[in-house]
């Protein structure tokens, strides 16, 4: 049987390394931002500078930046060009973040760019101007790496967080930039108001490429046709359609069409795409569906999306990470549930919201004769709801691409996942 020791080592090195301090959190440290961009691009340049050669599509947004991502990698796949595409987060397991035509990267390749990478992190982190790059950054080098090993000709790249300050805006000339829906989200970092998270995402439209985007309220489109104009970058909307899935659909394929890909491969490229954790259906009777909304776009999304399926009662499966609007998200979910169970995701590094307190939120909204409970562990959540469900009711797990992801292996282990180097089967 095929072990995965020397991968699970790498990825435990590189969560590990969280136990010591950065020179400037990306998430924390809000003054000097350009030293993120600075920090990502010294250490490309220790490693020789990876990232030049290939052509780029930058993708952001508060939601549909990675259906999106996904639609545009397939699209490219089935036109038969050389594509590699770097998403975030993963929902299972590290090597989903990085992928090459219809395959993650290999756990063993996986592996072995750490080890290359670990005397050039040393080296940034006794003498670099800018301390260790961070584990997104890490990351985002190793895909670097792995798209240039394999001859890669286009790379489509998932911002992290926000746009002008994220790792992947060391992207100097990416040929098509493009964001998607934008709304509140992630506000202690890009801003309270949708102005201000808006400019943080257009910051990467860049003079020499072509920017993309979808029907946005009237001052946020004001905003980026003035970005445009400022770098003399072509400006191109998706109008308005009937939902977000077809706002993805519609600016993949703008996007693709932009880079001369035909009607054909753009058609059978959006049929193959497919990502785990969005309202992804598990099992039958009762049905089970992973989704991992986590800011009210989303919601609305998940809403829309359980209105064309038949179910007899909704359990709802709820966490949700430390520093979103739970309010926004349980506000829209909970007065549908008829039972709803509050609980946490259990990966290292990563804060979820206290379920004491989503659990006082929640109680405002439960619709009468709901019941409500509160697991730790959320695996026990899972098996006392499909104990309780009936053969026609729907198990909703909804808050985060964490708690969904680690459900996920209660179907499909994480070790399939790497064996097969595929999510689906």
């Amino acid at each position: 049987m095929k072990t995965f020791t020397r991968y699970y080592n790498a990825v435990s090195y590189l969560e590990g390394l969280s136990n010591m301090p950065l020179k400037g959190d990306y998430l924390v440290q809000r003054q000097n931002l350009g030293v993120y961009l600075k920090r990502m691009r010294y250490f490309l340049d220790l490693l020789g500078n990876p990232d030049k050669g290939m052509k780029y599509i930058h993708i952001t947004g508060t939601a549909g930046k990675g259906s999106v991502t996904n639609m545009v990698h397939e699209i490219i796949h089935a036109s038969g060009k050389k594509v590699g595409s770097f998403t975030s987060p993963f929902v299972t397991t590290t090597i989903e973040k990085i992928k090459v035509e219809d395959l993650y990267i290999d756990p063993n390749e996986f592996a072995d760019i750490v080890e290359y990478l670990k005397p050039y992190i040393d080296h940034a982190y006794v003498y670099g101007p800018y301390g260790r790059p961070s584990y997104f950054e890490i990351c985002f080098a190793l895909a670097i790496i792995h798209f240039k090993r394999m001859k890669c000709e286009w790379v489509v790249l998932e911002v992290g967080l926000g746009g002008r300050y994220d790792a992947t805006n060391v992207i100097e000339k990416p040929v098509i930039t493009a964001i998607t829906n934008i709304d509140y989200d992630h506000t202690a970092v890009l801003g309270k108001t949708l102005q201000k998270i808006a400019y943080d995402k257009a910051g990467i439209i860049k003079k020499g490429s072509i920017f993309c985007t979808s029907e946005q309220r009237p001052q946020i489109l004001s905003l980026f046709k003035i970005l445009c104009n400022e770098h003399n970058v072509p400006f191109n909307l998706v109008p308005k359609q009937i939902c977000y899935e077809e706002y993805n659909k519609k600016l993949a394929t703008l996007i693709t069409q932009k880079i001369g890909i035909n009607d054909i491969h753009i058609q059978k490229g959006i049929h193959q795409s497919r990502l785990q954790c969005r309202f992804e259906v598990m099992q039958e009777k009762p049905l089970v569906i992973l989704d991992g909304a986590h800011n009210r776009s989303k919601i609305r999304s998940t809403i829309t999306n359980l209105k064309i399926i038949s179910y007899k009662k909704l359990h709802v499966i709820i966490g949700i990470s430390e520093g979103k609007d739970s309010e926004a998200i349980l506000k829209q979910i909970i007065p549908l549930a008829d039972s709803v169970s509050i609980t946490r995701f259990q990966i290292r590094d990563r804060k979820c919201a206290h379920p004491k307190v989503l659990s006082r939120i929640t109680r405002k909204y439960l619709k009468n004769n709901s019941c409500i409970a509160t697991f730790l562990d959320p695996t026990d959540a899972l098996s006392m709801n499909l104990k309780n469900a009936g053969s026609r009711d729907l198990v909703l797990v909804v808050g985060s691409f964490f708690l969904a992801g680690e459900l996920r292996k209660m179907w499909i282990l994480e070790e399939e996942i790497l064996k097969h180097r595929k999510s689906f089967f």
